[in-house]
């Protein structure tokens, strides 16, 4: 399995933006996070192509998969960042970074859409925002700001960012950036291809 510990690649403690802050996720996010996750249910149906979360999902099983995402952190497998208001009173989303090697790249079929090669990409980036937030455009803000985190905080030089190619607005959003398209995956058990974007 491909972890960070393996690369080498340490977490950083987070970020302060204008009006937002980005810090590791921890198990005492899991009410506030319940609450973003069910305001954007279907939209992050869409994101993660699966039928999580359900209309039944509770705080309880979002606490399950808080602990989960902790043990990654402190395993250094993968890390996983909650945006939050400034005062830490809602959550705006969520920020995952992953090796480019994790477990569910194994039955992955890659196409490179330009000259770059796959193996030379260090860092998966995926996130979601919460739906209230999109009609003026944070999800667009927070990516330019991930990018440059990613460049001046990280030890990671060649990062993509992953979206399934049915989120269109999430595609919509890469395609209007300064990102060009440079990978397609296909997953034997998605239903949509996936586009990796990168500068």
């Amino acid at each position: 399995m491909d972890t960070f510990a393996d690369r080498g690649v340490e977490p950083s403690s987070g970020l302060v933006a204008d009006d937002f802050i980005l810090r590791p996720i921890t198990h005492a996010d899991a009410e506030l996070d319940y609450e973003a996750v069910m305001e954007s249910r279907e939209y992050l149906r869409q994101w993660e192509q699966s039928t999580w979360p359900e209309d039944d999902f509770t705080v309880e099983g979002n606490l399950a998969d808080m602990v989960t995402l902790e043990k990654r952190q402190a395993s250094r497998q993968a890390y996983t960042y909650t945006v939050m208001k400034p005062d830490e009173t809602v959550c705006f989303g969520c920020v995952y970074l992953s090796p480019p090697g994790v477990k569910w790249f194994a039955d992955v079929e890659v196409t490179a859409l330009t000259a770059h090669s796959w193996n030379d990409v260090d860092a998966l980036l995926t996130f979601w925002v919460r739906r209230s937030k999109l009609a003026e455009q944070f999800d667009r803000r927070l990516l330019d700001v991930l990018l440059d985190w990613l460049d001046r905080d990280w030890a990671v030089h060649r990062p993509v960012m992953l979206v399934n190619e049915q989120f269109v607005q999430q595609v919509g959003m890469l395609d209007a950036s300064d990102l060009e398209r440079r990978f397609r995956f296909v997953h034997p058990t998605d239903p949509g291809d996936y586009l990796a974007y990168a500068r």
